[in-house]
């Protein structure tokens, strides 16, 4: 049967038109709503696979089942793995050790919104092996088989040749569902920053016009990554990257001024507000409108107007609107027949596209930064310490979180720790990076690593080491590792069958919902995650309650606490003596309270059983 394009019938407002970008922002096609995308996005996906509609956008093969990736569940959790913690501040740096889709899904719910900055450095797509490949209906036993890289024959999970007929369609669907979920997490002033070469430019720039709109784009910075060589190019030496810049909403969302940029502005002149140079308010290369063609009146009583250079031929026009005019008279000059601007001379200046300065540090120097702290450079192209701190600095304002699920080398986490200490500022990062296994004939395995994700959790150490002999009074030269694992619930595993015994067997095992090896330790991050409080949340034992185990979950991110008890029986003492404030939550085990215990519990407030 023929699907029907759907035609509306009915206008939205401004506010419905911005939920629904949040919602759906694929559906969006040059800043137009498509309805038809709308009505993919917002209900089941479609069981045509050959339905498409004629608006603008890329497609590949798979990008069907890329989305439905990007939308389904993972049934999982995040697992404490260590901490490397000096103190009981609870905003922390996070290191997670995990395929970086599946934990995208899982922070979902605490980190929506939250998330100030993303840098991203992905595989880039030059034809070799990649490893993530993303199939979310097995168990979470055979998913981390696979994200392991290998088969149980030893052979590689994920190929992307230009033979297998897939050579972009691969990397596309790799890359697609992961920036979904992170347009997700990025707050309404977030900005994106994304390193990419000129194999999947063009592409990458499409989908992301897709998932943030094209309104959103920012800037293609072009960085200048060799300083010379590549003499045995076929054609041309290439000798830069890009790092596309998206944000989530360009109403919300601001650039900073470059502090280290080279002014080549003369500042001749000075009065009581600073030094500043003079600007024609009138200018020939910004397109005629008869609004901004109007006499201004100077103080002598003269009146100036817009010069053209062919008065039959008008092209000239003010930069102010005669409101702006009236309300900044006294920054006018007006000299020699025409009207100036004081431009005053700023800390810095607008950020440029061009990244080419040393300052920006080039790939030897990223080498350089990692041999520094291990004396040899375990990757071949690591990005620049001073890169990544030029794209914070733009960015970033004190005390935010930065994103980033492709941890490679650990870069960003020296950029973001070093930062910090140096402008005094209390920025934090998340980290992901995939448990990647070493080839035993690389010079890391035989330094003992196993693991890349071993060496980015060695780096950041290293860096809060060495940042502790240069600042010992900052804070926050810290971080807790987390690995992705098994959930702690039960799976229920549905059974067709007509045997009752076997069908009593299934409920018996399901008397309680947790697995029968669970730790209280990592239940109660899973349980975090669950309740929307993120990984970091303070978490402090409530001394006054004797009987049992009583902790305390706060967070700022959340208007309410956690009151969490995970002893086998919650004892009649500590259920008397419980306090709940109006949106505070209760949990403990279901069978570690009667029937009558649960009803004067809930008279105490809000609770929950696992």
């Amino acid at each position: 049967m023929a699907i029907k394009k759907l035609k509306p019938t009915f206008k939205f407002n401004e506010e419905q038109i911005k939920q629904l970008r949040q919602i759906a922002p694929e559906a969006f096609k040059d800043n137009v709503l498509d309805f038809n995308t709308l009505y993919e996005a917002l209900s089941d996906f479609l069981e045509d696979d050959n339905f498409q509609t004629e608006n603008y956008s890329l497609m590949w093969p798979g990008k069907s089942d890329a989305k439905k990736v990007a939308a389904s569940h993972f049934k999982g959790s995040i697992l404490p793995k260590d901490k490397y913690v000096t103190n009981d501040s609870y905003k922390k740096n996070i290191f997670i050790e995990g395929e970086n889709l599946a934990v995208l899904k899982l922070l979902q719910k605490s980190y929506s919104n939250k998330i100030k900055i993303i840098t991203i450095d992905p595989p880039y797509n030059t034809g070799s092996d990649f490893i993530y490949d993303d199939d979310f209906t097995e168990t979470v036993e055979d998913y981390l088989k696979q994200t392991g890289q290998l088969d149980e024959k030893g052979r590689k999970l994920t190929t992307n040749s230009k033979a297998d007929g897939r050579f972009h369609s691969k990397w596309l669907s790799m890359m697609y569902p992961r920036l979904r979920l992170a347009y997700n997490l990025l707050s309404e002033d977030g900005i994106i920053f994304i390193n990419i070469d000129d194999n999947e430019l063009f592409n990458l720039r499409i989908i992301m016009n897709e998932i943030f709109g094209e309104e959103n784009f920012i800037c293609q910075f072009i960085w200048k990554s060799k300083s010379g060589g590549a003499n045995d190019s076929r054609f041309v030496a290439t000798d830069h990257e890009y790092v596309l810049c998206f944000c989530k909403d360009n109403n919300s969302c601001s650039i900073n001024l470059d502090k280290n940029a080279t002014v080549t502005t003369n500042y001749n002149k000075e009065d009581e507000n600073g030094k500043y140079s003079l600007d024609r308010l009138d200018k020939q290369s910004l397109g005629y409108l008869k609004s901004l063609d109007f006499p201004i009146s100077g103080p002598n009583g003269i009146l100036y107007r817009v010069h053209h250079n062919n008065p039959n031929a008008k092209v000239a026009r003010w930069r102010w609107s005669k409101d702006t005019v009236k309300e900044r008279y006294n920054e006018l000059v007006f000299k020699d027949g025409y009207v100036y601007t004081k431009n005053y001379q700023k800390e810095g200046s607008i950020p440029r596209s061009l990244l080419i300065e040393e300052r920006f540090g080039r790939t030897r120097t990223g080498k350089t930064d990692f041999r520094a702290l291990f004396d040899v450079a375990y990757f071949s192209a690591p990005k620049p310490v001073e890169l990544i701190k030029y794209l914070l600095q733009i960015a970033s304002d004190d005390d935010c979180i930065v994103l980033d699920f492709f941890g490679g080398s650990g870069t960003m986490a020296q950029a973001i720790l070093e930062n910090n200490c140096e402008n005094n500022i209390n920025n934090i990062f998340i980290l992901i990076q995939l448990p990647e296994k070493i080839n035993e004939k690389e010079q890391a395995y035989k330094d003992g690593y196993r693991l890349i994700s071993e060496i980015t959790q060695e780096r950041i150490k290293k860096v809060i080491d060495q940042l502790k002999k240069q600042y010992p009074k900052k804070n926050g030269l810290e971080f807790k590792s987390f690995k992705l694992g098994a959930t702690n619930f039960k799976s229920w595993q549905n059974y067709n069958g007509t045997d009752t015994k076997h069908l009593e067997t299934l409920f018996d095992q399901h008397e309680s919902s947790l697995v029968d090896d669970w730790k209280p330790e990592n239940l109660l991050t899973e349980i975090l995650l669950i309740e929307g409080f993120p990984l970091d949340s303070k978490v402090e034992v409530v001394e006054s309650f004797k009987k049992n185990n009583l902790l305390k979950v706060i967070s700022d991110f959340c208007e309410h606490a956690l009151f969490i008890c995970l002893d086998r029986k919650v004892e009649d003492e500590t259920i008397k003596d419980l306090l709940l404030g109006d949106k505070d939550i209760f949990i403990c085990l279901d069978n570690a309270v009667t029937d009558k215990d649960k009803a004067r519990l809930d008279d105490k407030g809000l609770i929950k059983t696992i």
